[in-house]
């Protein structure tokens, strides 16, 4: 038997929702700003609901705060709130810059740090670092602003508000003492060189329920002691909060519609009652000592160096000695996470590695989000509720959609709201750390309350429809097969549900991105924004039609991910044979179609650039090819896939099948790579990408003078540098390689697909090589880098390029991160209370390394942690 730590003994609890799991950092870190709070007539979601707006605004759909845990359902939240004497108003949530402020797109203007977490949630620990000074809002928006797309973003440290270390450290850490007994603990140290005050102020509320729904009556907290307050709702039950000394605040969670709409409360003490009770001195508490929210005020002056820490409880049971047990709690709990790291990330890995995966696991696991949102409510109203009045019915064509779950989230600022495509990279870390989750999060977005009932899976809430890359069997296919790795066995009931909505889904990619019936296909946006020469999802008047190479590719990997299930399944049940027949016959049509386009037979490959290329069909009936060499052209390699002759042995009805296949159809069969041959371990290839097409499109892939950068791949090759691309067809088209975040404003402020590197395709590129590997074997070599006349396998090539992005992380000789690459202060390099914390920038600079777009992007970008982990199994 295994040996199980207390985190996997834990995670091991069936229905963990209603067990360890049941509490969890599942606030966003951005409720304003989103599309579910949009009430405004043009769908004006970032003005809507500002920042200004957000402490007085009761949220429809969710809740925010600051380092905050709630329950899985978002009932009551919990969550601490500061204030330096200096601000106008309290930190409560974070602050950040919207679409229209930011030169490059929105984006947080805060110094944060998701520190580490277990799964569960057993103990989770953050950092918020805030200025002793002012607050620099307006200095912030102002320079933004006023920067055009040519230069920097303009940050908090260059505000100089943290100059000198004149500053708070606050550290926010939970301990579970069991499912419905919550320690929060928070410690603030003064790391200036002079005393300063610090008011620190934890917050209890319940979500406003009761306004829309008629069914619940609205919860009250009171107070039952100086030092202890009683929650009661319909929907959880009692909690008892306990705290240590300070004083007690009580408002409602109400709008406060005077100061927004200047027409009278509903309530006399209102959201923000709070907030100007401390801040302004008004009487804007409940005197009663009773309401929907509920803060405990402590004022605290520090001297330079000093730390205090402020300690709540919050227990479904009455506690007679709350603190007796309080730092044990903490102390076994913390202990239990070391056990459980120590135990996914060996000791083999250097320390450095260690703890760039750790705080990349963690990162995924505090950017969890209870996400609700009912599109038909949101569109018309719901019972006993007005009808909304929207000219913009975004997302009209999904009224279905009703989703109310704990979902990971790419980062709960930048990006507060699940992305299809994201969610299945983030599952390929998850099920590193907690395999239930990620299996379950992948068989959440295949459910009737979110897959379109045409089979579409929803993209993201600013507009469901828009048409991600179809890596959901990918990410299922991955993690069954890391999991049984672990377990020695599958969970054959978890891919055969995956499967049967999977087979839904690929039937409406069939039916709606390939219209023509040709095994050609198209997605428009495709989630790589920017890359093309011009908006895919609006082509220039005159073209009828674009056959995709990327959208083929994908399509190709999406039918060998559905074999490669089919085949798996049929060892269980032989019914499955037929399925695996049919996807070896329509991936063999896929890999003819993309060398068969059009009367003249065009291919998508192009033998003379020896690279894959869209190709626009135009109204006359000439074909063109777009010879942009991007991440387009790369996605080919994706589509591979290796399997043992011992299976088809095992499938006797479908090799007779295949055979059939391949001998009336030998046309389709040559296309593919060595599909009649098994090597010398006995594997079959199954590839888009016949040997020398893999060799030409890597003398590309690996040139430092294309796409290969000292930090990964970039997503453009730099050969478009010197020659940009034009397409000349009703208008002027151009694209020109851009190291990092676009001139262009094609798809807003952070489409960025033009030169940066980005972590999910390289990481699919890593594994396409590793795949190619283990059917061409030692003997196969190539040149890494082009040029350089070191020759490597395949392997040894993905060893490579993995270091070359985990470089991207590491401090160099100087003690700098290469991702700081203008940390011009040498903030993140010399000061110790900086130097150990990590950013998961959402991409990076082609040439510098530079992180840019969201800071925080802990979803795929943790895909740094599966890298450094394979590496040492590869090496």
């Amino acid at each position: 038997m295994v040996h199980k730590n207390a985190e996997e003994e834990r995670l091991a609890v069936e229905d963990n929702y209603k067990n360890w799991k049941r509490w969890g950092p599942y606030l966003a870190e951005r409720q304003w700003g989103t599309v579910r709070e949009d009430y405004s007539p043009e769908g004006h979601a970032w003005s809507f609901v500002g920042h200004d707006k957000a402490r007085s605004n009761a949220y429809r759909w969710g809740e925010e705060g600051i380092g905050g845990f709630c329950d899985s359902r978002e009932i009551l939240c919990l969550a601490p709130a500061f204030w330096n004497g200096k601000d106008s108003i309290l930190k409560e949530r974070l602050f950040g810059l919207t679409n229209d402020e930011g030169n490059h797109g929105e984006d947080v203007k805060e110094l944060y740090f998701h520190q580490v977490s277990t799964p569960t949630h057993s103990y989770a620990k953050y950092l918020y670092k805030y200025p002793h000074k002012k607050f620099p809002y307006t200095e912030l928006v102002r320079k933004n602003k006023n920067r055009n797309r040519e230069q920097s973003e303009f940050e908090i440290l260059d505000t100089k508000v943290f100059d000198n270390n004149t500053y708070f450290d606050c550290f926010i850490e939970y301990a579970k003492e069991d499912v419905g007994d919550i320690l929060m603990k928070v410690t603030v140290i003064n790391r200036g060189p002079r005393a300063a005050n610090i008011h620190i102020l934890p917050h209890l509320w319940f979500r406003n329920f009761w306004k829309h729904n008629q069914r619940f009556e609205r919860p009250e907290m009171k107070s039952i002691s100086d030092n202890s307050v009683q929650s009661r709702s319909t929907r959880n039950g009692r909690y008892y909060f306990y705290h240590e000394k300070g004083e007690q605040l009580f408002c409602e969670n109400e709008t406060n519609n005077q100061r927004i709409y200047n027409v009278p409360n509903e309530v006399e003490y209102v959201k923000d009652g709070i907030n100007d009770h401390v801040v302004n001195g008004e009487a804007t508490v409940n005197p009663d000592k009773k309401g929907s929210k509920f803060a405990v005020w402590h004022k605290l002056r520090l001297k330079s160096g000093e730390e205090k820490t402020i300690k709540v409880r919050l227990s479904k049971k009455k506690l007679k000695d709350p603190w007796g047990n309080y730092d044990s709690i903490f102390e076994k709990r913390i202990q239990e996470c070391e056990e459980f790291y120590g135990d996914i990330l060996k000791k083999e890995l250097p320390v450095q590695q260690q703890e760039i995966a750790r705080k990349a696991f963690s990162g995924l696991l505090w950017t969890k989000q209870f996400y609700y949102y009912d599109v038909y409510k949101w569109l018309f109203g719901g019972p006993g509720e007005a009808k909304p009045y929207r000219t913009d019915s975004r997302n009209k064509h999904w009224e279905h959609l009703t989703n109310r779950h704990v979902i990971s989230m790419p980062d709960k600022w930048e990006y507060p709201w699940y992305a299809a495509w994201d969610l299945a990279f983030h599952m390929a870390s998850f099920v590193e750390i907690d395999p239930y989750f990620a299996k379950e999060q992948l068989l959440l977005v295949l459910r009737e309350s979110y897959m379109h009932p045409n089979g579409q899976i929803p993209a993201y809430e600013w507009n469901f429809s828009d048409v991600n890359p179809p890596v959901h069997s990918w990410a299922v296919w991955t993690v069954y097969e890391k999991d049984k790795k672990r377990n020695g066995k599958g969970d054959f009931k978890f891919l055969e549900k995956a499967y049967q909505k999977l087979l839904v889904n690929f039937t409406w990619w069939v039916n709606q991105k390939d219209k023509s019936g040709t095994n050609l296909f198209e997605g428009g946006f495709l989630g790589l924004d920017n890359i093309g020469v011009f908006d895919r999802n609006h082509m220039p008047e005159g073209i009828t039609r674009m056959q995709q190479a990327d959208a083929t590719s994908w399509m190709a990997m999406f039918t060998l991910n559905m074999l490669r299930m089919s085949l798996e399944m049929a060892t269980v049940n032989p019914n499955y044979e037929d399925s695996v027949a049919k996807f070896f016959r329509h991936f063999l049509n896929i890999a003819w179609a993309m060398h068969h386009i059009g009367q003249k037979d065009i291919s998508l490959w192009d033998d003379e650039d020896n690279f894959y290329y869209d190709v626009v069909e135009m109204s006359n009936g000439k074909t063109d090819r777009l010879k942009v060499r991007s991440l387009v052209g790369i996605i080919p390699m994706f589509a591979v896939e290796i399997i043992h002759k011992d299976l088809f042995d095992e499938l006797k009805n479908f090799k007779v099948r295949a055979a059939e296949i391949v001998r009336t159809r030998p046309d389709l069969a040559s296309l593919i790579s060595n599909i009649e041959e098994f090597n010398s371990d006995g594997n079959y290839l199954f590839s888009i990408m016949r040997g020398f097409r893999l060799e030409k499109l890597l003398f590309r892939l690996l040139d430092e003078k294309e796409f290969l950068s000292d930090y990964g791949i970039r997503s453009l090759s730099k050969y478009h540098e010197e020659h940009p691309y034009v397409f000349q067809h009703n208008g002027h088209h151009q694209i020109q390689y851009e190291s990092g975040e676009s001139q262009s404003n094609m798809f807003g402020g952070n489409s960025n697909w033009r030169g940066p590197i980005w972590l999910p395709l390289n990481y699919m590129i890593i594994q396409s090589l590793r795949k190619y590997f283990s059917y061409y074997g030692e003997e196969y070599i190539y040149e890494f880098p082009t040029g350089s006349g070191v020759k490597m396998n395949l392997n040894e090539i993905a060893n490579e390029i993995s270091k070359r992005l985990i470089k991207l992380f590491e401090p160099d000789e100087n003690g700098k991160f290469v991702y700081h690459s203008e940390d011009e202060n040498h903030v993140f390099t010399k000061n110790e209370h900086f130097k150990k914390e990590h950013f998961f920038y959402e991409f990076f600079d082609g040439d510098s390394g530079k992180g840019l777009g969201a800071s925080h992007q802990t979803g795929w970008t943790a895909l740094v942690a599966n890298l450094i982990m394979e590496l040492e199994q590869n090496s």
